[in-house]
Formats: C-alpha cells, sequence, structure tokens
C-alpha cells in the first residue's frame, strides 16, 4: 500500500538526515564531530526503519537495524552522563 511506501521512505530519509546534520553540525565548529542529534536522529531514523520491516515482516530491515540501537542507545548515553557532569 501506499501508506506504507510513504512511511518506509520517510522513515530512510530521516535516518539519512543524520549525515546531513552531522556535516552541518561539523562544517559550523570547524571540526569533525558527531553531536548527539546524530545519535538521536540515528535511533529514530532506524527505528522507523524497524518497524516497517516488522510490519513487511521483513527479517533483514528488522536485524540490519536493530543492531544499531546498542550504539545509539549507548552514544545517547554517553552525552547525557556527560552532560549531566558539566553541570554539576
Amino acid at each position: 500500500p501506499l501508506w506504507l511506501l510513504l512511511y518506509g521512505s520517510a522513515g530512510q530519509v530521516l535516518f539519512t538526515m543524520r549525515f546531513i546534520y552531522q556535516w552541518y553540525y561539523s562544517r559550523k565548529r570547524k571540526e569533525s564531530i558527531l553531536p548527539v542529534g546524530f545519535w538521536i536522529i540515528s535511533l529514530l531514523g532506524s527505528a522507523a526503519i524497524v518497524s516497517y520491516g516488522f510490519i513487511r515482516k521483513d527479517p533483514v530491515l528488522i536485524l540490519g537495524q536493530s543492531v544499531g540501537f546498542i550504539a545509539y542507545i549507548r552514544n545517547i548515553m554517553i552525552f547525557r552522563k556527560a552532560d549531566k557532569q558539566v553541570n554539576e
């Protein structure tokens, strides 16, 4: 169905936006950096693609994108812990 095609495409576009965000952020700071927003966008885009995979019953999409959850969540937690220590 069209809604599923649009949903899956939106997830893929969101996942790809992380690179555009990282490029913009690094260019602005004049150094190559992966900001917390990169990991948040990665997690959201990947979640959309995984849910699309569940709807399509596609184990390749589900496994391929779910593995990244560990890295995305870990990096978000590292950023939050560091941010909390700076603000204390």
